[in-house]
């Protein structure tokens, strides 16, 4: 009688690693890819905590791509922890302006001071430890924690949450997915093995039209293509925004968002009119913020008088802490 092939499902149940087992060949696969394919990325170059970490909180919520030139930026500015905490805020939203989510800038600084004037310039060495410091949470602390001191344990972002659920064959959330991160986890190599299940969610495991013939792990998955989501898209709203514009030749009119305010407080941006005013019209853009598409008017604007802002010389521009849409706005009209 010819013996049954088990099938993919019951092969990925068994290739499941004990914890105390020796790494499984799941996780022999997915590295040994990663070494032969891994993106050539700044922060990878070596495990230096502060570089490590500001990395990570740069990456949350934004592509890699946003993400490169800004860290280079930033660490030319702030090149260790000790610079950072010294640093003003407004010179570290400076510098942070462009990415978004400025309250990210904000904790940075704050776990930065804490740092040097707590713990004497010496980073955790934990996941615990590193979830101690403002702004740090599960997923940043033990991604931080294993890549730069080597602690056996999992992180859980988008892709890796993707990545595990098409594994196993069903959408797996919360408490769930952290268990089965672990389980794979790689104990030998676990900065490297967080790395490449993030690698592998980024270029191979993709939302939408996975290139599974490419994935390395493939004879370990249940799903082999798209596993039907229960989640639901926000629907993205649309608006309309009209900002002003005045300027001399080697001045421009802003206005600055009161510490109270709820969002991004203390940065600088142009008059926001509640309609284009009669100005007459310089140029649009489109802008969006998390689920809001704004289509934005920019008109000429030539007394600004009606609103409490200041003449900023183009010279200190770059130096201010302007919000995303100031900064693209002032980039059209060719004045950054």
């Amino acid at each position: 009688m010819t013996r049954r092939k088990p099938s993919s499902r019951r092969r990925v149940e068994q290739s499941w690693p004990n914890r105390d087992a020796e790494p499984p060949r799941f996780a022999s696969a997915l590295l040994a890819w990663y070494d032969a394919n891994a993106r050539d990325l700044p922060w990878r170059q070596n495990r230096d905590p502060y570089r490590v970490w500001l990395s990570e909180v740069m990456l949350q919520q934004t592509r890699v791509q946003a993400v490169l030139e800004h860290y280079r930026l930033f660490l030319k500015k702030f090149p260790t922890v000790h610079k950072l905490a010294s640093a003003r805020e407004p010179s570290v939203l400076a510098a942070w302006s462009g990415l978004g989510y400025y309250r990210r800038a904000r904790m940075l600084h704050a776990a930065a001071k804490v740092v040097v004037r707590e713990l004497g310039g010496r980073f955790p060495t934990d996941s615990e430890g590193w979830r101690s410091l403002p702004g740090i949470g599960r997923y940043t602390a033990a991604a931080i924690a294993s890549i730069s001191a080597n602690e056996a344990t999992a992180v859980v972002d988008g892709n890796v949450e993707r990545v595990v659920s098409r594994l196993r064959g069903k959408t797996l959330a919360g408490e769930a997915v952290w268990e089965n991160a672990n389980g794979l986890l790689d104990r030998t190599r676990p900065g490297d093995f967080n790395q490449a299940m993030m690698e592998l969610g980024a270029t191979i495991c993709l939302p939408r039209q996975p290139r599974c013939p490419l994935c390395p792990v493939m004879d370990y998955c249940s799903t082999r293509g798209e596993l039907p989501s229960r989640r639901v898209a926000p629907v993205q709203k649309k608006r309309i925004a009209n900002f002003g514009l005045s300027r001399t030749e080697d001045q421009v009119f802003l206005v600055r968002r009161g510490a109270g305010a709820s969002l991004m407080p203390g940065m600088w941006e142009l008059p926001e009119l509640p309609a284009p005013n009669g100005g007459k019209p310089l140029f649009s853009l489109r802008h969006s913020i998390t689920v809001t598409d704004y289509a934005v008017h920019v008109v000429e604007m030539n007394s600004p008088e009606e609103f409490e802002g200041e003449w900023v010389a183009h010279s200190r521009l770059s130096s201010l802490p302007l919000t995303g849409l100031a900064r693209k706005i002032l980039r059209r009209a060719e004045m950054l």
